[in-house]
């Protein structure tokens, strides 16, 4: 895409980053990235293969802060060598207002966008082509890229986290014309021409980011059909514009789903009290249980009723089923329209063009090759779980029917960690409360990276439950950027796990930066009365993670173009940073600064911490099998030449690749947000990313200290600093020190004996 696109495109690319894919493995999905970010991947299609495996305001009368449109010259000197932004600029660093968002204001913030956009086109399209520079065309598109991006942020944002309905509302709606402003925007050959004629007079005079710049928006617009006929064009502009809403609205009534579910005390049993008494009741003395995560999750791994728990799982896949199907396959059929339109033989392999996959034939060997390695794991581990269900059946008296099903998966996978590891979820969480495991993971943060964290005191926040932090370089001081930690459920707020990218990190024109802004957000369950917020393991390791995701976004100082800032590398490395810093979770030193019992403060005791190491691998076939599943089904419905029926594609992938069948009358498709957009033929980057975190925690951290500052700088200015400037496959040679390879994934997770 070109610039342009990077700009307008938000409906396109990939706004939130998303959960660790641990969490998937009790429940019901991964956390998924959404639409609506502006700027597309910046990658290449250079193809690197990890392995072979066979046999994320104001009103009109104060608008922002103007951004630098100064002339400069395109050589890297343009660009300041500070990283950062001198500390008595705080006051300037934050482009964003929540506190006086309006409906009314919202709909502002579009109309500043709209008049943005035109007033750059009626700019650069005034330029002859013969009189390009880098000045009146590159240099333009930039600025306006940063100024929408950061306004946008005020447009959708909203829709994910307010309390107020009439917000959310307006917020979407809003979103709707944004997206599709900015993808006609995009279509406007006269901005492509201008880049092409740029490129052909002054190439040469560009460093390498501004020739990565330029490269990635021509090819971008070859993506978008500019070299073939202007009816083709218009098709794909219009399909484009639908895939927008169709995205919006499939995302937007998953967040407002809102069903109940009632149990007696007795249909509970298993419960923990503290859980049961977290629950409202409703008039019938019945408790009242949402689906949302702290109640899906624990009634899944711990309800000792299969009915209780199997009422529940229907539920909770079978959220937005007729709606949501059908905008899913509507999708389905678009995206194919428009991969035949540019002549490619997939959508699958449309997108894979510009991953580090390369293209759909690939990405099936590699899972399907993996999943071979796995069977033989899965199918003992499976075995395993049949057996604690016939003992336990027989145990309570309740019948047996040889199999397990789909709400029997995590509650019997809980047992195996129970019984075979001593691990008690339950007595673990208890050393996790919310504030101490916030405290440990900023330190150990500020530790790895050499920077600080200080929170920002009446902060302008969306909400009360909201924090504000600045991060700052330790060395001097500078401000390296904000985040907020929006960590509660609430009704109406984005119901997983992802990390929001507000403001772009990139080079001014007068010597400074824009620094970056990002949310955390998360509905990790609320404190009580008599307990804090206790967090399950599961869920320190989707903080850890998560958090991993804020630290890619604040420190990618390297980034001179927004559509280069932070997370924005290929779709299939981008979760491999923050899965590679899940594996602080598992380790003696930073548990123990992560942990404090909530009454006494004493730390997690070694031998829990040696139990909970011994239990990583558990239930390890399962849950990768399971991710397989997901990858291997996104990779089908978007590469099947056929009209797609998801819900009967999925029961069948599960069934074969998971063992069971989904339950009777549930679509879980209809509940898969990742490819309703952000994530869409890309799910298989979970495991693909994998590969590579695991080699580079275990190729250095591991032996030089998993609290090494030295390390974890390197790993700051080789992985994270440059954001999207370089390829993922030079990032990793960059801080590995030699091409990245497959042993510490297959050793670790003990798949090298499997396969032997």
């Amino acid at each position: 895409m070109p610039v342009y696109r990077a700009i307008f495109s938000r409906s396109l690319g990939a706004r939130k980053l998303c959960c660790s894919q641990k969490s998937a493995r009790y429940s019901s999905l991964s956390i998924r990235c959404q639409r609506s970010l502006p700027a597309s991947p910046a990658v290449t299609s250079v193809r690197a293969r990890p392995f072979s495996v066979t046999a994320h305001t104001r009103s009109p009368a104060k608008p922002l802060a103007p951004f630098a449109l100064a002339a400069s010259s395109p050589s890297s000197s343009r660009f300041s060598s500070n990283m950062a932004l001198p500390p008595d600029h705080c006051e300037k660093a934050v482009h964003l207002h929540w506190n006086d968002i309006t409906a009314e204001k919202i709909d502002d913030i579009k109309q500043q966008v709209i008049a943005i956009g035109d007033k750059m086109v009626a700019t650069v399209s005034a330029v002859p082509l013969s009189d390009v520079t880098y000045e009146n065309t590159v240099q333009v598109f930039e600025d306006t890229e940063r100024e929408i991006s950061t306004l946008s942020s005020m447009v959708d944002f909203p829709s994910m986290v307010y309390a107020d309905k009439a917000i959310r509302d307006a917020s979407t709606e809003a979103d709707k014309a944004v997206s599709d402003y900015l993808v006609a925007l995009k279509f406007n050959k006269d901005l492509f021409d201008r880049v092409v004629a740029f490129k052909e007079k002054s190439y040469d005079s560009l460093d390498a980011q501004g020739k990565r710049f330029v490269d990635h928006s021509i090819r971008d617009g070859r993506r978008i059909g500019f070299h073939l006929d202007e009816e083709v064009q218009k098709k794909v502009k219009a399909i484009d514009q639908q895939l927008s809403k169709l995205s919006i609205d499939f995302s937007r009534n998953l967040a407002e789903e809102s069903t109940t579910l009632t149990f007696t005390k007795e249909e509970l049993d298993g419960m923990p009290n503290d859980f049961i008494g977290s629950l409202e009741k409703n008039d019938d003395g019945k408790y009242i249980v949402t689906l949302k995560y702290p109640h899906t999750v624990p009634i899944g791994t711990t309800a000792k009723n299969p009915d209780t728990r199997r009422q529940v799982n229907v539920a909770f896949n079978s959220r937005c089923k007729e709606a949501n199907t059908k905008l899913l396959e509507e999708m389905l059929e678009l995206r194919k329209e428009k991969a035949s339109l540019l002549g490619y033989a997939s959508f699958a392999d449309y997108i894979l063009e510009i991953r580090m996959a390369g293209n759909s034939a690939d990405v099936k060997t590699f899972l399907t090759g993996l999943s071979d390695r796995i069977t033989p794991l899965f199918e003992r581990e499976s075995a395993k779980l049949l057996e604690y269900k016939k003992e336990e059946c027989s145990k309570l008296g309740l019948p047996f029917d040889g199999k397990i099903n789909a709400w029997d998966v995590n509650y019997y996978k809980t047992r195996v960690e129970e019984k075979e590891y001593s691990i008690d979820q339950e007595a673990f969480k208890v050393y996790f409360p919310m504030e101490k495991v916030t405290k440990g993971l900023l330190d150990i943060y500020q530790t790895l990276l050499s920077v600080v964290f200080t929170k920002v005191e009446k902060a302008d926040v969306w909400h009360p439950d909201v924090t504000m932090y600045q991060v700052t370089e330790k060395s001097n001081g500078w401000i390296l950027g904000y985040f907020y930690l929006d960590l509660h459920p609430r009704e109406g707020k984005y119901g997983h796990a992802a990390v929001f990218p507000l403001q772009s990190s990139t080079a001014l024109t007068d010597g400074l930066r824009q620094v970056p802004v990002c949310a955390m957000v998360a509905n990790f369950t609320k404190p009580t009365a008599e307990k804090p917020s206790l967090l399950l393991h599961r869920e320190v390791e989707t903080y850890f993670h998560e958090f991993g995701h804020v630290m890619h976004h604040i420190c990618s100082m390297k980034s001179q173009y927004t559509r280069f800032s932070g997370t924005r590398v290929e779709r299939d490395f981008v979760e491999a940073p923050s899965q590679m810093l899940e594996n602080w979770c598992w380790e003696k030193e930073p548990l123990q600064l992560m942990s404090g019992h909530f009454e006494t403060g004493e730390p997690l005791p070694e031998a829990m911490i040696t139990k909970l190491g011994e239990s990583r691998n558990a239930n390890i076939g399962l849950f990768s099998k399971r991710q397989l599943c997901f990858g291997l089904f996104d990779q089908y419905i978007h590469t099947c030449q056929e009209k797609v029926d998801t819900r009967a594609v999925f029961d069948k992938f599960c069934s074969e690749i998971n063992g069971y069948t989904p339950a009777e009358g549930t679509s879980f498709p209809a509940t898969f947000n990742h490819i309703a957009g952000g994530y869409e033929a890309q799910y298989y980057g979970y495991m693909w990313s994998d590969v590579f975190s695991y080699d580079m925690f275990f190729s250095r951290f591991e032996k030089e200290g998993v609290l090494s500052p030295v390390v974890g700088k390197q790993y700051r200015d080789c992985i994270l600093a440059p954001g999207g400037s370089k390829d993922a496959k030079d990032l990793l040679r960059d801080f590995l020190g030699r091409e990245p390879n497959e042993d510490a994934f297959l050793e670790k997770k003990g798949l090298n004996a499997i396969s032997s």
